[in-house]
């Protein structure tokens, strides 16, 4: 297959808003032992890609400082050692960074087919998040089927996921967000919900549960929800910490609280798993989750769709807090 010498991809030309985010032309990036080169048709936007703009986010030595977590589109070229993948396949994918961009390469163990019937648009939009509810819900947080849980940001790509996962795998969900229609919309995806501007959820899930409270929570917020999750968690539950919007550090914790519940407090950064972690996740999700895509079921909810030389406003979009769903780069 012919390949251009340069592509367009977008760089942070410095930390800051969303107007740092700056198209650039570049060479295509060497494919290299165990990767595939995507061409890419969409890219999915996500949070942890404005936290690194912002220069907020963990970054450890030798991270692409590309943003861009997820991709979908056509194998180009295969590295060395690749025999899973051949020219031509659509694919979506978890990358290390770089999806922001014309192509991209991939640890061939964080690619995945397409499900059958995805377009470009929906198949970008699985990777970051259904990895990370995967890994989290059902891996640190056990999630099983009778049992209930609790989704901080129920509206959001991880939210919406979460919700649509637990109703797939027979989980009673609750949800909060912060508007009517958001709330509608987490009904419309099997979940009870919780108006945080006006309800305390805490209270809310003591009512709901007979006082029972939730086997897992997924939190976005951190310090500022700490003392009410453990509140609303059930005996032996699990919260699981995915983000600190509402602060990294907790002052007055209960400690009292968490140990007579036997609470575990936990959570992890997808980003920083080694390869072969992120390949485990990706074999369970073909083996659990595809089957359910393909049947045309917790296919991924779009908000809007953007132009990649638009990833600007996509980034203002998502941080204005009024999306329901995923937000996406169309590149091709």
């Amino acid at each position: 297959m012919s390949l251009p010498n340069e592509m367009t991809r977008i760089e942070i030309s410095e930390p800051g808003g969303p107007d740092v985010l700056q198209p650039k032309r570049v060479a295509l990036p060497a494919v290299a032992e165990g990767e595939v080169l995507i061409r890419v048709h969409a890219a999915g936007i996500n949070r942890p890609d404005a936290l690194q703009r912002a220069g907020k986010y963990p970054m450890k030595p030798g991270m692409n400082p590309i943003p861009g977590l997820e991709v979908a589109g056509e194998v180009v070229a295969l590295g060395a050692g690749v025999n899973q993948f051949a020219v031509g396949d659509k694919v979506c994918a978890l990358t290390n960074g770089g999806g922001y961009a014309e192509y991209c390469t991939v640890p061939a163990g964080q690619t995945l087919p397409i499900p059958h019937g995805l377009d470009w648009v929906h198949a970008a939009a699985i990777p970051e998040t259904f990895f990370t509810v995967w890994a989290n819900l059902f891996g640190l947080g056990g999630a099983s089927r009778g049992q209930r849980a609790l989704i901080h940001g129920g509206t959001s790509g991880i939210g919406t996921t979460a919700l649509m996962l637990c109703r797939e795998f027979g989980i009673e969900a609750f949800a909060t967000a912060g508007s009517p229609d958001k709330c509608a919309a987490i009904r419309d995806l099997g979940g009870a919900a919780i108006n945080y501007r006006d309800e305390d959820f805490a209270a809310v899930i003591a009512e709901k549960t007979a006082g029972q409270g939730v086997n897992v929570i997924l939190d976005i917020m951190g310090g500022s929800y700490l003392n009410d999750n453990v509140s609303a968690l059930a005996m032996d539950g699990r919260l699981v910490m995915l983000g600190f919007l509402g602060g990294a550090r907790a002052n007055d914790f209960d400690l009292l609280a968490m140990m007579a519940k036997r609470a575990v407090i936990t959570g992890s950064l997808l980003r920083a798993r080694t390869a072969a972690e992120k390949a485990a996740i990706a074999d369970q999700l073909r083996e659990h989750v595809w089957p359910a895509l393909a049947a045309g079921r917790c296919l991924p909810m779009i908000d809007k769709v953007y132009p990649l030389a638009d990833a600007a406003q996509a980034h203002a979009h998502m941080e204005a807090g009024d999306h329901i769903g995923k937000i996406v780069l169309q590149v091709v």
